[in-house]
């Protein structure tokens, strides 16, 4: 009797029929390269589907050039993506959260990669989210030079995805921005936000359950859903303008931590930030956030950017001039507060 295995030809596997359609994913690749190509920007080198992004560094204009790299997520932002069946925007987020990270060192990003995960690759959804990080890197000044699409049966509920980024920007070294120059008498000015951007969404998910609101509920000139998946504002054009104006002796972004868990990253010792809570109107969102939850007001500053994106620290005699500078490139600035000798970090009141 021979050893031989003997199976039926209806026995056979493939990988198509373990759930992952390689086809699929060539196909999408195909798809995604125009939407990669509209990034590209001097240094670029190779082409999207190689193993590796290639991006020569721009020598020329950096004598002592240092890299600067940022990763982020989206986190469980991407639930209210799946509610509303809305994909196209949050690969902005995306590109934000790892682009404005970059930035506040005073960097400019260079290039940007995505993964996204998958347990059924859907092209046309994986290409509206792609679509979305390629309109995020073009506004980042950023060149999407590869990424990674994995699908994984049984490991995603079906039609969800999960997303990560990553970026990496290059700053001259004797320009590095990291708080270090911030003195007593600087000035803080903060620029507006787009809504909650991509931090907090386990406690918005949580007043959305308790609240039973409805995502069509109309929240000002849009719905709540509209307000709630408005993509983060990309600050990188405004951030690299402006220190071709003044030098910036610091600058935050406001993300999980809120205004003082992350003014307080960038805070030398013996100085405190003192942050005026009336200098900005808290927009409609986080207003209705506060009252459907029930939450405090501490609460909110710790949790949600509560209308403040980015931080940005400058010296006196430069504020008018950098608020002037900022308003001209769209941006909405408030002037917050100052820098003061002190203990407590970071002082709102």
């Amino acid at each position: 009797m021979s050893d031989k295995i003997q199976r039926k030809s209806s026995d056979a596997l493939s990988y198509r029929n373990a759930g992952v359609d390689i086809d699929a994913g060539s196909r999408l690749v195909k798809r995604i390269r125009p939407l990669a190509e509209k990034t590209w920007r001097p240094g670029c080198l190779g082409a999207i589907g190689g193993f590796g992004g290639l991006f020569e560094l721009p020598f020329d204009r950096y004598r002592h050039p240092v890299l600067v790299s940022g990763t982020d997520g989206v986190g469980t932002k991407l639930k209210l993506a799946f509610e509303l069946n809305r994909h196209d925007t949050i690969g902005i987020d995306l590109v934000a959260m790892c682009a404005n990270d970059v930035a506040t060192c005073g960097a400019e990003p260079l290039f940007f990669l995505d993964y996204f995960a998958t347990g059924t690759l859907d092209p046309l959804q994986a290409e509206s989210v792609i679509a979305g990080i390629s309109r995020g890197c073009q506004q980042a000044g950023a060149a999407l030079v590869g990424g990674e699409t994995a699908e994984m049966p049984g490991f995603y509920v079906p039609g969800e995805y999960d997303l990560a980024g990553f970026c990496v920007g290059v700053v001259e070294k004797e320009r590095i921005i990291d708080g270090h120059a911030i003195r007593s008498g600087n000035q803080v000015l903060g620029l507006a936000s787009s809504g909650p951007h991509a931090n907090g969404y386990s406690l918005i998910r949580a007043v959305l359950e308790q609240s039973r609101a409805s995502l069509a509920t109309p929240l000002g000139d849009a719905t709540l859903g509209e307000a709630l998946l408005s993509p983060t504002r990309i600050y990188v054009p405004a951030i690299l303008a402006l220190q071709e104006k003044i030098e910036v002796s610091g600058i935050a972004h406001i993300t999980g931590g809120g205004l003082p868990g992350n003014i307080g990253r960038i805070i030398p010792p013996n100085l405190e930030a003192r942050i005026d809570r009336w200098g900005w109107e808290q927009p409609l969102i986080f207003q209705w956030l506060e009252n459907k939850g029930n939450i405090s007001n501490d609460e909110m500053l710790r949790t949600f950017n509560c209308g403040v994106g980015l931080i940005l620290v400058v010296e006196k005699d430069d504020a008018t001039l950098a608020c002037d500078t900022l308003q001209e490139l769209g941006e909405q600035v408030f002037v917050l507060g100052e820098i003061v000798e002190g203990h407590r970090g970071v002082v709102i009141g």
